[in-house]
């Protein structure tokens, strides 16, 4: 069975050249899920057409999406087009799901990038975007909703190339607009493809293009000509020669471009109306690259730390990014896995070069949204499950034991708010702990911890609906009934200026006594820099096995904070002097010793509050922009600036998240429920001085 660069399912065997992995990346309610049930259907992957408002989806399979129509966690799937095998991860567009996004966008080869033909390019489109840039991933642009009154194709490619800084190249002339769409004009064949108005949209006929659009598309035609050849010399040459470019030629050229990140090809349709998903398969398979195309992935010897290279296809040594985990109530951990190269056979052993374990694999799973497909063997290009490693986390490599390579990481954003919650009764103190665990193993950006001083858990996400959605799962999934407190921002603190202080810590007693003295300084460091911690002792005057104990102090003091007991962040810490005794200094003291220097010196260093700053978009009729403004004002907001779209008018501003509660129900309110609000964290700043003082007075 083991072909060169081949990989299989069952009953398919397909080379390496002819998969594509792609994820469905946007906004929140662009049409992404829409989108990705079209394209199940027509590629006779399912036989029903899913439909978000019946709640019968088959990529929204949580119940929690199906209630809210809404995209939770990324799922995987697996189809097949024209011959070509396509792997595709659904993603959400809340800003609240972004780890998911992150991480999918993290292995996929490709991406198809949907934008809302009236909206255009939404805030949450950005954010994708930027993901999307991060990791070198080359797109394809869908705009999709030409059905929905206000749609502007030539609008939205220009919000794609001025707000995105992208170069995008259409290849469609949309046929007409609003309630009279019924396809386009395909700008390389030259021939319209025209959708039945009454249909599922399996079949649409073949046509000459319309009298009306022969100038409009000769002319984007032409544009689009010049755009490809200006990306290769040799057609390049034979364009500013005069001479006809094949379509054959053109495609070719494109496909290089896209997967080079020069050019981005856009379509247009309506995927709930049934128009336009195929010529965007098509482009999948046309333009997206496969893993062959991307030739290698690069990673570190964690041996030597050099740089080590591996070629994407089966015959080199094994290795793989885990990067998902699922903890399924039938088979268990469940480990979402890239591989890059090698093959991985059921019953054999995997070696966790991030956690440093060689792990078991008892069974292979290829994954269709929440059902599974056994298999035996997974080849390099492929995306699948693994069941068996225990200890295997988001963005861990696996290899081979022998051959290790560590692969770039996925960084994820830090919480920006908390609510406290507790069993609802005593006996289920461990039950919560072990739910807790569970959801914190599946999530990389939801983070628990114990405040001893109150005894109370503390859960922080990226916000209310995330944790609102977590609170849900713990009780339907793990029927696990809690108390939630009221959601509580993630202040941070940090320090304005330098500053010097001892911490000296002398206990006598009967015997030994203790004996730790150091001498710390401190000083800011830029926003998002975090913490760094150096020893400047000089002469000994510390012994050297002692300064990790002063780090360990200075942490967990850092860890407490020193204002309001929020963490300590960016700053640099440095251990510049001190003192020992021969037989009472003892790594418990000098870590006591840190932890004093530390809250002394920073209240020397100017300690000041740091809220999480939200940019927030709110899109109201224009009758409402003058009071939606007031109240962003009077909510600390600070307007950045308005735009008008169709009847509406979307006002940006930075806010601060304390401010932020419950603003959905407000702006309905304020709007007669017809505004809504799109916030997605930003940045950090100071809060006030009399925001601070009454916070230290409560």
């Amino acid at each position: 069975m083991a072909q060169a660069n081949v990989v299989t399912t069952k009953n398919r065997l397909v080379p390496l050249d002819k998969i594509r992995n792609v994820g469905i990346i946007a906004h929140i309610d662009s049409g992404k899920t829409t989108t990705t049930e079209r394209i199940l259907f027509y590629t006779g992957r399912s036989y029903k057409i899913g439909d978000i408002d019946d709640g019968n989806t088959q990529m929204d399979w949580m119940p929690q999406e199906r209630e809210r129509g809404i995209t939770i966690v990324s799922a995987a799937t697996t189809t097949f087009w024209k011959g070509m095998r396509i792997n595709i991860i659904d993603t959400p567009g809340h800003v609240d799901f972004t780890a998911e996004v992150e991480r999918s966008l993290r292995v996929l080869d490709g991406g198809v990038v949907v934008f809302d033909a009236e909206e255009g390019v939404q805030s949450q489109s950005e954010t994708v975007w930027r993901q999307a840039d991060k990791y070198h991933v080359p797109r394809i642009c869908f705009i999709n909703k030409m059905d929905k009154l206000g749609a502007d194709f030539d609008g939205t490619v220009n919000e794609i190339r001025e707000r995105l800084g992208a170069h995008p190249a259409v290849m469609v002339c949309p046929i007409g607009k609003e309630d009279e769409f019924e396809g386009m004009v395909d700008l390389l064949t030259l021939k319209a493809l025209v959708w039945d108005k009454a249909g599922q949209g399996t079949e649409y006929t073949v046509k000459e293009i319309p009298e009306n659009l022969k100038e409009k598309v000769m002319e984007m035609r032409a544009a689009l000509t010049e755009q490809i050849a200006e990306t290769d010399d040799a057609l390049l040459d034979k364009y500013l020669a005069g001479t006809e470019i094949t379509e054959k030629e053109l495609k070719a050229a494109l496909r290089k471009a896209v997967i080079a990140y020069k050019l981005i090809p856009v379509y247009c349709g309506t995927s709930l109306r049934n128009k336009g998903v195929q010529p965007v398969l098509d482009a999948i398979v046309d333009y997206l690259p496969s893993p062959l195309d991307l030739k290698e992935v690069r990673g570190v010897n964690p041996k030597t730390n050099e740089e080590e290279v591996r070629q994407l296809n089966q015959e080199e040594k094994f290795s793989a990014l885990a990067f998902k985990i699922q903890l399924d109530p039938h088979v268990g951990k469940i480990t979402y896995t890239r591989i890059y190269s090698g093959t991985l056979e059921t019953g054999s052993y995997v070696y966790n070069v991030s956690k440093g374990k060689q792990e078991r694999v008892s069974r292979l799973l290829l994954m269709h949204a929440n059902q599974r497909e056994e298999i035996d063997r997974a080849y390099a290009g492929e995306i699948v499950a693994l069941v068996g490693p225990k200890d295997a986390k988001t963005g861990d490599t696996l290899a081979d034991q022998d051959h290790p390579i560590l692969l770039e990481q996925i960084s994820f954003p830090d919480p920006v708010i908390s609510l406290a919650i507790e069993p609802k009764t005593k006996a289920d103190q461990e039950k919560l702990s072990y739910a807790l665990q569970r959801l914190a193993e599946e999530d990389p950006t939801f983070r628990v911890k114990m405040n001893h001083e109150t005894g109370q858990t503390v859960m922080s996400g990226m916000g209310e609906l995330h944790l609102e959605i977590l609170v849900d799962r713990m009780k339907r999934e793990m029927g696990m009934d809690v108390n939630v407190g009221e959601p509580q921002v993630a202040y941070k603190e940090t320090i304005s200026k330098d500053a010097e202080a001892e911490g000296k810590y002398i206990k006598q007693s009967g015997g030994h006594g203790q004996y730790g003295h150091c001498v710390l300084t401190a000083k800011p460091l830029a926003r998002g820099e975090g913490f760094r911690f150096l020893n400047k002792v000089k002469g000994g005057a510390i012994p050297s096995e002692f300064i990790p104990s002063v780090e360990k102090g200075v942490i967990e003091a850092l860890d407490k904070g020193v204002l309001l007991g929020y963490p300590l962040v960016d700053l640099e810490v440095a251990v510049i002097d001190g003192s020992y005794h021969e037989v009472d200094s003892s790594d418990i003291a000098f870590k006591i010793a840190g932890s004093m220097a530390l809250n002394d010196v920073a209240k020397k260093a100017g300690l000041v509050l740091l809220e999480p700053i939200m940019k927030v978009e709110v899109t109201v009729p224009e009758e409402f922009m003058g009071v939606t403004i007031g109240d962003i004002s009077s909510k600390r907001g600070k307007i950045l600036g308005t735009e008008k779209r169709s009847k509406s008018v979307v006002i940006k501003a930075y806010t601060p998240l304390a401010e932020l509660s419950g603003y959905v129900t407000t702006v309905r309110s304020l709007t007669e429920g017809r505004g809504f609000i799109y916030m997605e964290p930003s940045h950090y700043e100071e809060v006030p001085n009399n925001i601070v003082r009454a916070m230290q007075e409560k």
